[in-house]
């Protein structure tokens, strides 16, 4: 039988809104590292969830580490508790690569979804706000007929990135030996994740200086006839994707399931990257064929942006 060590590290921390108390989880058998679990954190932002903060096996406070924000945080480390039995195996990754000296020391902060409300916590808000009323109600008809759960009104996306910006990173900013710069701070996730790691770059970009998008969902929920949902993305970003002299972004697309409605997007990305000075330098958009929408499919490619973010 698999032994899993809790131990209570932190009681002192603590916003107006309550106390953080931090539980550490220690399995040799099922993690590569460290994991340091806080329930609920708390927040006014959003709706409280679970952050789990990775730190590799010899974390030590004598030196400083990059920090990697990610999202759909409980599907990162552990199949055997996860929906679908799949994981992105993030602890393994970073493990060898570090072995191998091909990347920065780095952690990794674990946002959990709530899955009721992971579509509006994650769908960027203000492309969805450029839109005429007409074309709103288009969009709004097109999810009542696929049955997706959207509602317009409750996009809660500026809200979940304030919780990160605000509350989550004061919080590994003040408990962790990292660096607090740009440079030294990444997010990244898939799908709506992909979605919500574009608009963090953007809206903060003197937080974010990589971002990492894999399967990055531009139909916005499904696609139809004439959907206007990724050009509006696309729309924003050319408004607002922040300079490319000291920003990295990475997006990535498979062929089959899902990601094979995003292929005849991809033009669209690449044509806007480049537009803002973007290069191969601090830009990738990658196609991996035969690859599909799943945390299987992102496990196995999940080293090139580590890297591409965080390389030596």
């Amino acid at each position: 039988m698999k032994r899993i060590l809790f131990i209570l590290l932190l009681t002192t921390y603590s916003f107006a809104q309550g106390k953080i108390e931090t539980y550490q989880i220690i399995d040799k058998e099922k993690f590569e590292g460290i994991i340091n679990r806080i329930d609920n954190f708390p927040t006014k932002f959003i709706v409280p969830r679970t952050v789990d903060v990775w730190l590799p096996s010899n974390y030590s406070k004598d030196k400083k580490y990059s920090v990697l924000y990610m999202h759909d945080g409980q599907m990162l480390f552990d199949a055997k508790t996860t929906w679908n039995k799949q994981e992105w195996m993030v602890d393994e990754v970073i493990t060898k690569l570090n072995f191998e000296n091909k990347i920065e020391d780095i952690i990794v902060v674990a946002i959990w979804n709530i899955p009721n409300l992971r579509r509006m916590d994650l769908y960027p808000k203000k492309p969805f706000e450029s839109l005429s009323k007409e074309i709103k109600e288009k969009i709004l008809l097109e999810a009542k007929k696929s049955q997706f759960q959207f509602d317009g009104k409750k996009i809660n996306s500026d809200n979940y990135l304030k919780f990160i910006v605000k509350d989550l990173k004061t919080f590994i900013d003040k408990n962790y030996s990292v660096y607090t710069d740009v440079k030294h701070t990444g997010i990244m996730g898939s799908s709506m994740g992909g979605l919500i790691s574009i608009y963090a770059i953007c809206e903060y970009p003197k937080v974010f200086g990589r971002a990492a998008c894999l399967s990055t969902h531009w139909v916005g929920f499904r696609d139809f006839e004439n959907n206007p949902i990724p050009e509006s993305f696309f729309t924003y970003m050319q408004q607002n994707l922040p300079d490319p002299k000291n920003h990295k972004i990475y997006f990535d697309y498979g062929t089959e399931t899902l990601d094979a409605s995003y292929l005849k997007y991809e033009y669209r990305v690449d044509e806007v990257l480049k537009s803002k000075g973007y290069t191969i330098e601090n830009y990738k958009n990658l196609e991996f064929e035969g690859e599909n929408h799943s945390e299987a499919s992102w496990q196995k490619r999940i080293n090139i942006p580590i890297e591409f973010m965080f390389g030596k």
